[in-house]
């Protein structure tokens, strides 16, 4: 839809504000279920991505194990052959897990006339095979180094996380002409602050216990989705011995709110005007 004035665009995180849990551990999930690992390589690769993901522990500890486990996992994998699977595995494994509420927001932007955007530390190719699920405009990630078409295990770059997003949205913005005093961005995570300061309009979408007060400071609109949601959403391989699961089923339950499910809707667009932001509301 065309419209006059600034370039507007959303940017929404992907773990956790989207989708329950770890959008990488979900497509190992459907790289097992095809052979291309072990149960033994995807418990090892757990084991570096359940408490970054599924916890909240985002501190150096958390990124730098969830790095080192995901950049192991594709070192020596050819770029053509994930490529190749992973519509199939978005489509099958990763997009029902996808919030309802979330999938309105996004087409409620697009309906707007908004670009909309996924700004993730998972890999890249990861996020564009989801943005091109939703029917959006792109994404930005992390970007994985390729040799001969092979994953080497490197980084090109840093990982897309904390400020790391705001400079590539502010890079993507001077590149497009968009005007991030118009745009809004969605997170969970206090880590995404740098984002959600740097837009005219944030919203936290299923905050930690950080964001959720910084918002209230704020006066951000705040949402939650994880009431209803269910322990299978997030997946261990058949075979795990019951002491493993049940370890993984207490911490999930530790990490849970429980504030009832509601409906969310774009910030409301005001008239520009000179002064302090404006806080966004929900309609």
């Amino acid at each position: 839809m065309s419209r006059a004035g600034p370039v507007r665009a959303a940017f929404f995180d992907v773990d956790k504000t989207l989708l329950p849990g770890s959008s990488l551990y979900l497509f190992a999930r459907g790289l097992y279920r095809r052979g291309f690992y072990t149960l033994r390589d995807i418990l090892w690769f757990a084991s570096g991505q359940l408490v970054f993901r599924l916890t909240g522990a985002e501190g150096q500890r958390g990124m730098e194990a969830a790095r080192e486990s995901a950049l192991a996992f594709v070192e020596g994998k050819r770029q053509a052959d994930l490529v190749q699977i992973g519509h199939d595995i978005v489509v099958e494994v990763i997009g029902p897990r996808i919030y309802p509420e979330m999938r309105k927001v996004i087409d409620a932007h697009r309906a707007a006339g908004d670009l909309t955007y996924l700004v993730t530390a998972a890999p890249r190719d990861l996020a564009e095979e989801i943005a091109a699920y939703l029917g959006m405009d792109g994404a930005l990630g992390t970007r994985a180094e390729l040799v001969d078409g092979t994953y080497t295990g490197r980084l090109l770059g840093p990982v897309l996380h904390g400020p790391a997003k705001l400079e590539a949205v502010a890079q993507l913005a001077a590149a497009q002409g968009i005007d991030l005093r118009e745009c809004s961005a969605y997170s969970d995570s206090v880590n995404d602050r740098p984002l959600l300061e740097g837009v005219g309009h944030p919203v936290a979408v299923n905050p930690d216990r950080v964001l959720h007060q910084l918002a209230a400071e704020c006066n951000w609109p705040v949402h939650d989705f994880r009431r209803h949601r269910r322990l299978w959403l997030v997946w261990l391989p058949s075979g795990v011995v019951a002491g493993a699961a049940a370890g993984t089923v207490a911490v999930l339950i530790a990490g849970r709110r429980r504030p009832g499910r509601e409906e969310v809707r774009p910030p409301v667009r005001r008239v520009a005007r000179p002064g302090p932001r404006a806080a966004a509301r929900p309609r």
